[in-house]
């Protein structure tokens, strides 16, 4: 392997999955954490040959043979090892870089960036628990953070000062100290990049400090600033709390992606220790790729608000070609205002927190929910928008047989759920309906008139809108609409106020059940299950008014 780039082959194994590659020579199957099947290497009946997706390493009991990618490829196909690179880096989609030996001044040179930046992570920490650091102290205290948790991560702070970082490595050469972005440089000289700042370190899988995220202590924008890339660190392939998750997702069986680092840190100080965040940009596909290969069972949990759905919605699109029939990908949102760091610094916020993880939605569903909201599917034209948005994910599939069940999955929803819906017969619900807006007032009255039999089936309803069975001051022009138009007019009305209603019972539960017993928010749980299932029937039956 002399005069290969290690970082390269690093990035391959984080690109890569064993389990992909070696299944592609070696049927696999599941027990446990490890993956089994017969050696490729010696004749046996009995599966001893074990593949370890987290760890990247395979081992058969049989005959000892034992390796990673790079190994299996070069044994499995008798290749030479700049064969097996390239074969493997075309499969990650990788430019093959050149393989040179490393001059002993590069070796120097890229040693100097870890230890600057260890360095400085001393400064930072030193620099939080000295009267400097005493607001920043003080405010990740106030956050729940206690002394032995701020040591674990590290957190420190950078002081209110031109070159506190620069003066410390003045001995070093200043290209190096560049290189690493904690310093720039202007006709004033050299300067500090991170100022009164709280200090986030982050650091790589193997737990070195490779960058670091300043949060401003003085309401300054932007609030989080991150170093910008360099040779040691890329945001879109940096997971912010790995290298302290790895154990746990081993253990859990599982990933949980919140939106930022206090979200992951507190998650992780609070039992959730398999709660890793995407760090200054949105998820990638390099992120999805390296918690994948640990696991590939995640739960990405976000906020509720517009950019948190917008960043599911993401997740759920660049996540498909990395499932396999053994994942279990789901989506959970947080309360309306709220993020984990919201629950988790309330009494009893853990117990909370957790019903909320598991309340998580699979990713069949999170998909549908996605087609039913952003198009109008009970026109055909929206429905036929819906199938596009359906096909396209799943066609992003590489499993044949799950793309083929994820096919019949949508196929047998659509079926049955857009174009078999018939209207309920019976009693209908009351529902009172808040103060409506003009036209929607003068349409009822028009209805009311030129319909006069939907008087009586509707009248409780049209009354509590302040439509009544008096129209001798109105007189209708010309209505457009045939009675199963206003019938459907009416009838939506109707399902629309009565989903706000649920939605507005269901955000009032949820801020309930913060501060309620174990008992009492078991029942709400349940009374919000109730809710989510009269919203999804009312929701069906809204998108199939055509068929009416």
């Amino acid at each position: 392997m002399a005069g290969s780039s290690n970082h390269f082959n690093d990035e391959l194994r984080a690109k890569l999955s064993i389990v992909d590659i070696v299944g592609k020579r070696v049927p696999l199957t599941k027990k446990g954490h490890n993956f089994w099947g017969c050696c490729p290497f010696h004749n046996e009946k009995t599966p001893s040959f074990s593949v370890n997706e987290s760890k990247g390493f395979y081992h058969c009991f049989g005959c000892g043979e034992h390796g990673d990618i790079i190994s299996f490829v070069m044994k499995s196909q008798n290749m030479q090892y700049i064969d097996a690179i390239k074969e493997l880096a075309m499969a990650a989609g990788m430019k093959m870089p050149e393989f040179r030996p490393k001059s002993p001044e590069q070796a120097a040179r890229e040693q100097s960036y870890f230890d600057i930046m260890e360095n400085a992570c001393r400064v930072y920490q030193n620099a939080l628990w000295s009267s400097d650091g005493a607001a920043a102290l003080e405010y990740v205290r106030k956050r729940g953070f206690s002394d032995e948790v701020i040591k674990k991560y590290r957190l420190g702070f950078a002081p209110n000062k031109f070159n506190t970082i620069a003066a410390k490595f003045s001995d070093q050469k200043l290209s190096n100290v560049m290189a690493t972005g904690l310093v720039r440089q202007n006709e004033r000289g050299a300067y500090d990049f991170f100022r009164n700042r709280l200090m986030f370190p982050i650091f790589n899988p193997n737990g070195q400090v490779i960058a670091f995220s300043g949060r401003s202590m003085d309401g300054s924008e932007p609030k989080y600033i991150n170093t910008t890339d360099t040779e040691l660190f890329h945001k879109r392939k940096t997971v912010f709390g790995l290298n302290f998750a790895r154990d746990a997702i081993y253990k859990a069986n599982r990933s949980i992606v919140v939106e930022g680092q206090i979200d992951a840190i507190q998650m992780q100080i609070h039992g959730f220790g398999e709660t890793v965040a995407p760090l200054g940009t949105a998820l990638t596909e390099d992120h999805l790729q390296i918690l994948a290969k640990a696991n590939r069972n995640i739960i990405f949990c976000f906020d509720g608000d517009g950019a948190g759905q917008k960043a599911a919605a993401r997740g759920a699109s660049i996540v498909m070609p990395l499932l396999r029939d053994n994942s279990d990908v789901r989506f959970v949102f947080m309360p309306t205002g709220t993020d984990p760091d919201d629950i988790l610094r309330t009494p009893g916020g853990t117990s909370v927190m957790k019903k909320i993880i598991d309340s998580a939605i699979p990713l069949v569903d999170f998909l549908w929910n996605i087609a039913n909201k952003n198009f109008v599917i009970n026109t055909p034209n929206g429905r036929t928008q819906a199938e596009k948005f359906l096909k396209t994910e799943i066609e992003k599939i590489t499993d044949p047989n799950l793309k083929n069940e994820f096919r019949v999955e949508f196929d047998q929803r659509k079926f049955n759920r857009w174009h078999k819906w018939q209207r309920e017969k019976g009693k209908r619900e009351s529902i009172e309906i808040p103060k409506v807006d003009t036209f929607t007032q003068k349409t009822l009255s028009e209805i009311a008139v030129a319909y006069p039999e939907l008087i009586e089936k509707h009248a409780e309803f049209l009354a509590k809108v302040g439509i009544n069975s008096d129209f001798s001051n109105f007189k209708l022009q010309t209505s457009n609409l045939s009675y199963n138009d206003a019938e459907k007019f009416i009838v939506s009305l109707k399902l629309k106020n009565y989903i706000q209603n649920l939605q507005n019972e269901k955000k009032d539960l949820t801020t309930k059940m913060l501060n309620a017993t174990e008992n009492v928010q078991q029942d709400i749980i349940s009374k919000i299950k109730f809710i989510d299932s009269e919203i999804e029937k009312s929701l069906e039956k809204s998108s199939a008014l055509s068929e009416i």
